[in-house]
């Protein structure tokens, strides 16, 4: 019989069989991988923030504990580390989206995941982390594991796209989605942050957004300015919502937010010709314009929200185009232009290399 679950209320079954080892024992002790999942969703999972946490719980659920959660925690070796990352990066395959409700699906081709087997890998090195912390190994296989390179999505709306996107959610039937959809677009939030907003988080005489550690990434206080626009949105939807009621998009289940607008979105993507645009893509394109407006890296990483300023930096490419306005605005400035000298026409001379040719000659002579 196989080690059961723990409930999070249930006393920690794998501590009582440690402390029931021989203190003499040289042994480490037989805790089989489930165990530590169990543990380590016990006293670590708790911490994240919720999204991170479901994140968590799905990796080890679906990717860990299918592949190892027979073998004991001491028999996991670096070598089974590099193949369970590798056959997560390679991929694997999926059914098709075309009729996800047949009951046969065809299988699409296996897809890479490189993304997805860096967070796996640092899941399981603070898995081991904790592990040898506890006494249940001396040493963490999964340290310095190979880290995939990650390719970062790079998709902004077009200038063209912006406005086809403006009235399709201008024409939507559902406002309280399409106001959820255009807050990301105004403010650059994380669809996750709007959702979760609460009336208590906007000050509308100097209009600011706090965001609470309790919804940020970053597991931050967050506070940042917003448009007029953005504020106006917030005045509407503090008419067409009950007085006591203190989130900004309330539910359909009292008193919970609002929890799915994906269904909504695929819809918009349809009306507005833009597919393969992602809602998290909207947060992309606020920092696109900002750049494009003029506002530095340290600006658009404090309005995301960036807790590293290497994150912002994937955004530095866009700043060519404002550099080169400037620079430009610096050579316009320059009167009288200088002659320049085309390096294929030796015998084409500026006033300044005759000017050379002649002070040389007199040296010479």
């Amino acid at each position: 019989m196989g080690p059961r679950r723990l409930e999070p209320s249930q006393p920690s079954v794998v501590l009582t069989r440690i402390e029931a080892a021989d203190e003499g024992a040289q042994a480490l002790p037989p805790v089989r991988i489930t165990d530590l999942i169990d543990r380590y969703i016990e006293v670590h999972v708790p911490h994240l923030a919720k999204v991170s946490a479901a994140d968590q719980r799905s990796m080890m659920e679906r990717l860990i504990a299918p592949a190892w959660g027979k073998m004991l925690v001491a028999e996991v070796s670096a070598y089974d580390v590099k193949l369970l990352l590798t056959k997560i990066a390679d991929g694997h395959e999926r059914p098709s989206k075309a009729k996800p409700k047949n009951r046969v699906r065809k299988l699409q081709g296996a897809k890479p995941t490189p993304v997805r087997a860096n967070p796996v890998g640092e899941v399981v090195r603070k898995m081991f982390a904790y592990a040898a912390k506890w006494g249940w190994r001396d040493d963490n296989p999964a340290m310095g594991f190979l880290r995939r390179m990650e390719t970062p999505r790079e998709r902004f709306l077009s200038q063209e796209e912006i406005p086809r996107l403006a009235a399709a959610l201008d024409a939507a039937d559902d406002m309280r989605a399409a106001y959820v959809i255009l807050l990301c677009v105004l403010t650059g939030a994380r669809v996750g942050e709007v959702r979760q907003a609460k009336f208590e988080g906007f000050n509308l005489e100097r209009p600011t957004w706090t965001k609470p550690a309790t919804t940020t990434k970053q597991r931050r206080v967050h506070r940042v300015p917003i448009s007029d626009e953005a504020a106006t949105i917030v005045r509407l939807r503090r008419q067409n919502v009950f007085p006591d009621c203190p989130w900004h998009f309330p539910g359909d289940t009292l008193g919970q937010p609002v929890q799915e607008v994906r269904r909504f979105w695929r819809r918009i993507q349809a009306d507005a010709g833009i597919e393969d645009v992602r809602i998290h893509d909207l947060r992309h394109t606020f920092a696109s314009l900002l750049v494009s407006g003029g506002a530095s890296l340290e600006m658009i990483g404090k309005l995301l929200g960036h807790s590293q300023m290497q994150t912002t930096q994937r955004y530095a490419h866009l700043m060519d185009t404002p550099l080169r306005a400037g620079v430009n605005a610096v050579a316009s400035a320059f009167t009288p232009k200088p002659r320049l000298v085309h390096s294929a026409d030796p015998t084409s001379a500026t006033p300044l290399s005759q000017s050379r040719r002649k002070r040389s000659s007199a040296s010479v002579s």
